[in-house]
């Protein structure tokens, strides 16, 4: 069982799942469609137990964090750190694009198939709306952002409906108020949520045996349904993309490395599982474990605010989406012709961060709408991001959620200076939260299992007899 629950940790492993879904993409499409649709069902496992686990991971880091020396700046330095982690991406994107300008010097059969792309589909596109207040059915429309996406009237609600941005404003209250109450009168409280932690963290440990189903079936649907003319006419596009991912989050890993004390390749060995995960699982929040974990016990941060920050990062800390969005309007501008000056880049860098903090809560192609407002801005058809990325978005969503995760990562070791862990490890958490007396040990002798026994038969008996004469009667 070890073994197995390797291989979704395993590099090799997972490169064999993409050629071997290649091959099956192209050759033996049944194959690849059941397997990708067996993926699916792991996304919607993960992300039915990594919401509660986001409510119940930044509970106790927000408890904790609350019990450390100067909390308040810690919190402040946490938030300052996000915005200025995503907003350099969003700068670093619209570099990248006025050097790299990918889709400016497209050939006409490359112009000639995103046209034709965009005309097809531009019936069936569908108006970014951008509302401030909404009620009722109007709230829930797809691609709108409301004011009660942040803070919800309705907890339930936004549980309900996955919200994940008003489910972590809410939980940050919670909290808080909780963080207020003294140990006695929280005690009991605290071991509900502790064994719910537990068993959230297992089973998305165990929802993770099948990443290598997913990463097999994602690559057989890709090489299935994306038409080769469209990669070849976004393959500038892509390339700028991944290789400045690439490079951002190997420049995240050196900090962490820095602030952690450690060499770069320790680094990446301890971070090697959630990086994969991270980059495989096409959600940002099937990480959340093992990235606790791994710069808690790995890289010795202070676990209280790794367990604040991680989950508040999964949703909040958006640096891959900030790249990819600049990134974006950049090649739309080029391939519309649209010529841009200093100020138009200036624009294009804050909006990209504004519209990644707007698709916070919203994972894969969700997030992409949200990149109509950098668009619209510069008055460029949104209809355009939304055809052709929507796409390309099973091969750029991996490194968008990996540079995101490695800037939490990052921000989790600046926010940790100067604190030790502060929570013991997930085996002796057991017998050191709570002491001896939180564990209720039950044994029984042979005669006592078979007493027990001859009493659930005579009772099951008893229930059926019953039955019986109800029935007869």
């Amino acid at each position: 069982m070890n073994a197995l629950r390797r291989l979704p940790n395993s590099a090799p492993v997972l490169l064999l799942c993409v050629l071997l879904g290649c091959v099956a993409g192209a050759f033996v499409e049944p194959v690849g469609a059941a397997a990708y649709a067996l993926g699916q069902i792991y996304i919607s496992l993960v992300t039915m137990a990594a919401v509660p686990l986001l409510v119940v991971a930044m509970f106790f880091g927000l408890r904790q964090l609350l019990a450390l020396p100067r909390p308040g700046l810690r919190i402040g330095t946490m938030l300052t750190l996000a915005i200025a982690l995503v907003a350099l991406c969003g700068v670093a994107g619209t570099i990248a694009g006025v050097v790299a300008a990918p889709g400016l010097d497209l050939s006409a059969a490359a112009h000639d198939v995103l046209g034709r792309l965009i005309l097809a589909s531009s019936g069936n596109a569908g108006e970014v709306r951008m509302a401030l207040f909404a009620q009722g059915a109007q709230a829930s429309t797809e691609g709108a952002f409301a004011l009660t996406d942040v803070v919800p009237d309705n907890f339930f609600g936004a549980l309900a409906n996955g919200r994940a941005l008003g489910i972590l404003t809410c939980t940050i209250f919670f909290g808080m108020a909780f963080a207020a109450l003294s140990s006695e009168q929280t005690k009991v409280l605290n071991g509900i949520f502790e064994s719910i932690y537990r068993a959230l963290e297992a089973l998305i440990d165990y929802a993770n045996l099948l990443l290598p189903v997913l990463v097999f079936g994602t690559a057989a649907h890709l090489v299935a349904h994306t038409p080769r003319a469209l990669l070849s006419a976004m393959s500038g596009f892509i390339g700028v993309f991944l290789v400045l991912a690439g490079g951002l989050s190997c420049i995240a890993i050196a900090a962490i490395a820095m602030r952690t004390r450690v060499s770069f390749v320790r680094a990446l060995a301890c971070l090697r599982a959630p990086m994969l995960v991270a980059f495989t699982s096409g959600t940002a929040t099937a990480a959340i474990p093992h990235t606790i974990e791994a710069m808690s016990a790995k890289l010795g941060c202070s676990r209280g605010v790794a367990e604040l920050v991680v989950p508040f990062g999964a949703v909040f800390v958006r640096a891959g989406s900030a790249l990819y969005f600049a990134l974006v309007t950049v090649f739309v501008a080029n391939l519309y012709a649209h010529s841009l000056d200093v100020a138009d880049y200036a624009m294009i860098g804050a909006a990209a961060a504004v519209a990644a903090f707007a698709s916070a809560g919203r994972n894969g192609a969700g997030g992409i709408v949200a990149a109509g407002i950098v668009l619209s801005l510069l008055r460029l058809p949104a209809e355009a991001a939304l055809v052709l990325f929507v796409a390309i978005d099973l091969i750029c969503d991996g490194p968008r959620n990996l540079l995101s995760l490695l800037s939490t990562c990052a921000v989790v070791a600046l926010v940790s200076a100067g604190l030790q862990p502060d929570r013991a490890p997930a085996s002796a958490q057991a017998t050191t939260l709570y002491g001896e007396s939180a564990l209720v040990r039950l044994a029984f002798t042979r005669a006592q299992l078979a007493l027990v026994a001859l009493c659930a038969v005579l009772a099951a008996s008893l229930i059926v007899v019953m039955g019986i004469g109800v029935g007869a009667r």
